[in-house]
């Protein structure tokens, strides 16, 4: 071959690997095998990338909770069994086992056919995409969207209320989003919004900004809401967890998961369990010097 004829190939080469990173590449299967899965998205678009360790949490972990966790439990057994379930909303403090009561649904009816698929904010928009992916599947899926809030120019806003409800097309009946956030209605309120509120009749109606807001959160039809711990419940959620790992709850570790709770100035059963973790930790290791 000449050596302009190579420098055409080579030229020739550079292009087609161009063209291959500009153009959609073939979708990538999922490995249904898998339990959990990310969203996840690429030069070529978006696919489903298998969760190979997800995080595995008990109901029976989840502590002071128990009515939210006895709710979404039976909305989660009505939804596996092909009943009708509803989509989820739980709002409230941080910490307090909002997105672990999701992830403990996983561990508890993924033997039954629950899937879940986790969805970043910014990746909303591609509800559409990601539904058509699975609605045709024997598996039931929930689509899950961890610490969600909203600004008012945010494209995934709209596309969460027409997912939930409101397109010309019927909801796959494989399908709920379950969906966690510190605010009620998902998007920042401010006090010159209550100058909209009007009075009628005595009554008084909220105005358009405000009903635009709750309009998203009210199209989950099952809301769970979660408060602060006190005091006592904190210190039971530090014993379970110390006890848990593999630890001996005692007043010495009650007092130390207080100093803990201090220094962070707050109490929740993240809180908790991390000064577990710290706790039981450094008791194993001092146990390991001694043996040495």
């Amino acid at each position: 071959m000449s050596e302009e004829l190579k420098q055409i190939a080579e030229r020739l080469g550079e292009l087609v690997a161009r063209l291959d990173r500009l153009l959609p590449g073939a979708a990538r299967a999922p490995d249904w095998k898998a339990h959990a899965f990310r969203w996840r998205k690429n030069a070529h678009g978006g696919y489903l990338e298998a969760v190979r360790h997800p995080h595995s949490i008990r109901f029976a972990d989840l502590k002071d909770i128990d009515e939210q966790k006895r709710r979404l439990r039976d909305n989660t057994a009505q939804f596996v069994s092909g009943r009708p379930a509803n989509n989820v909303l739980l709002t409230g403090a941080r910490g307090t086992g909002k997105s672990s009561l999701v992830k403990a649904s996983l561990a508890e009816f993924a033997s039954k056919g629950l899937r879940l698929i986790e969805v970043d904010k910014r990746d909303l928009v591609d509800l559409p995409d990601i539904v058509d992916q699975i609605a045709e599947r024997p598996e039931r899926f929930i689509i899950f969207s961890d610490d969600l809030s909203f600004e008012a120019s945010d494209a995934g806003y709209k596309s969460l209320k027409v997912a939930l409800d409101g397109t010309i097309a019927g909801s796959a009946p494989n399908v709920l989003i379950y969906a966690t956030s510190n605010r009620r209605h998902l998007m920042p309120e401010f006090m010159d919004e209550n100058l909209e509120a009007k009075h009628v009749d005595g009554e008084i109606h909220p105005g358009e900004t405000t009903e635009e807001k709750i309009s998203l959160s009210e199209r989950f039809g099952l809301w769970l809401s979660f408060y602060p711990f006190d005091q006592e419940q904190y210190l039971e959620i530090a014993d379970h967890w110390v006890e848990r790992l593999g630890g001996t709850a005692s007043e010495e570790s009650r007092k130390a998961a207080l100093l803990w709770a201090l220094e962070r100035g707050f109490r929740s059963g993240r809180v908790a369990w991390q000064f577990a973790r710290d706790w039981v930790g450094r008791q194993k290791s001092g146990s390991a010097d001694k043996r040495r």
